[in-house]
């Protein structure tokens, strides 16, 4: 009886290499050949199912594209791809089969073009700064007995509430300088103050470790926030929510419901004291600036890291949001040590250079008056949009304070805008106007209590 004659090894191997590609193909790829004229098959259906809807932006996505980009890499340059051996192939089949969208020359394709972006990027860098009236100091209020370590205005613009070494939280008459009220609960400096906009709340946190809850129309602590692990330097609220933010030395910012007490999230990873922390309504909702250099913009609803910022050299200690402009500024210690940031990605815009001290705060208002104070007692005036600096003071120790206590620790604008109040190491107060509004506060004298207030005043 004769045998059938079996088949060919490659013949068999050719009927199965198909439900066995998957599988086998990283090992056998020598083995598996497809022919060029079943791929070519196989892609142009898979791009006429898979991709046929997507090829194209519609109309109203398409307008907000920018201008096109660098082109292709020529072919000599290799490509990145996605690591498998045959990328370039169905790469070139692809373009064979499926044309669109075009391919574009690159804007850069000369080196006329290339000098002409270059001449371009100066101009709009150049560009002129607005101007802004020069401010000066009216006012210097002295009452506590510490360095003056925090400060924050209430939303009416009618007071506003500091924080010492001394552990006593004050709260002043905006107009008069009048000393109204203290605030007595912290057995450590009082490092941070938020005035809600929505509730009759004030929050302060201090290098105790404690987070407080002032009841302003009963004038006692009604909350405490149990967390942090070490002091804490700073907290933030959130503009809409009932979220308190809080940051410190525990290298970690914590997020607090408001109401209830409970604590959101636990924001790890810095490595380092935290020491500034900002909230806003749109992301990032959380910005933290750390002691080990980095800022970090945070996802709130996730409790993660967005982006990590390590452009800074060394530690970042104040931060500030800009009220209308989508983007902020941090500030650290060294050469070019301002840095303007684009939100929602971080992106970087430029440095604030010319202000070389340790940055200790950042305040900036809506008309785009940019200030920044240094450990050393020396104060900037910005333009925010260009960088530009138009007025540098130094902060003038009171009598009976060392050279030494010149250093800006805090600052804050009324609301505004008009006002600037500090905080420093001679343990005063120091409230400065524009030039525009000074006349106002001079010609007020009469409301103040000399008895918790003292005056310098600067005639042009």
């Amino acid at each position: 009886m004769a045998t059938a004659s079996l088949p060919s090894l490659e013949q068999l191997q050719r009927t199965s290499a198909k439900r066995t590609r998957d599988i086998f193909a990283a090992e056998h790829r020598e083995l598996l050949h497809e022919e060029e004229s079943s791929m070519r098959t196989r892609l142009s259906i898979k791009i006429r199912d898979e991709y046929a809807d997507y090829k194209e932006l519609p109309a109203a996505l398409l307008q907000q594209q920018g201008p096109v980009g660098p082109s292709r890499p020529a072919s000599a340059r290799k490509m990145i791809t996605s690591g498998e051996v045959g990328d370039s192939n169905t790469s070139r089949i692809i373009a064979t089969i499926d044309k669109t969208p075009q391919a574009k020359p690159s804007s850069f394709t000369s080196a006329s073009k290339l000098s002409q972006a270059l001449t371009l990027h100066k101009t709009t860098r150049t560009v002129k700064p607005e101007y802004h009236p020069p401010w000066k100091l009216v006012r210097v209020i002295s009452g506590h007995l510490g360095w003056v370590r925090s400060v924050a205005v209430e939303p009416g613009n009618k007071w506003f509430a500091t924080g010492a070494g001394d552990r006593v939280i004050k709260i002043w008459d905006l107009a008069s300088g009048e000393l109204k009220l203290s605030l007595t609960g912290h057995i450590s400096t009082v490092r941070g103050l938020a005035v809600s906009q929505r509730h009759p709340y004030l929050f302060s946190c201090g290098e105790d470790k404690m987070v407080k809850c002032w009841d302003l129309e009963a004038n006692k602590v009604i909350r405490h926030y149990h967390g942090h692990l070490s002091g804490v330097y700073s907290l933030s609220l959130h503009p809409t929510l009932d979220v308190l933010v809080t940051a410190g030395r525990d290298a970690s910012a914590r997020v607090w419901d408001m109401r209830t007490k409970a604590q959101i999230h636990v924001l790890s990873g810095h490595t380092a004291t935290v020491a500034d922390v900002k909230c806003q309504d749109s992301d990032p909702q959380v910005i933290t600036g750390s002691m080990d250099s980095t800022v970090r913009l945070w996802d709130l609803a996730a409790g993660k890291t967005m982006t990590t910022l390590t452009h800074h050299k060394k530690s970042v200690r104040a931060l500030a949001i800009h009220p209308t402009e989508y983007s902020f500024a941090s500030g650290s210690a060294g050469g070019n040590n301002i840095k303007k940031w684009k939100c929602p990605e971080g992106a970087f815009v430029f440095n604030f250079s010319g202000h070389n001290a340790i940055i200790n705060t950042l305040s900036v208002n809506a008309e785009g008056v940019f200030f920044s104070g240094g450990d050393n007692g020396t104060l900037t005036f910005w333009d925010y949009a260009t960088g530009t600096p138009f007025q540098n003071l130094e902060d003038v120790p009171q009598p009976g304070s060392l050279e030494a206590e010149a250093g800006v620790f805090c600052s804050t604008f009324d609301q505004t805008g008009t006002r600037l109040i500090t905080g420093g190491a001679d343990k005063t107060i120091k409230a400065c106007v524009c030039r525009a509004e000074s006349m106002i506060l001079v010609l007020r004298p009469r409301a103040c209590s000399l008895r918790h207030a003292s005056f310098i005043l600067f005639r042009d």
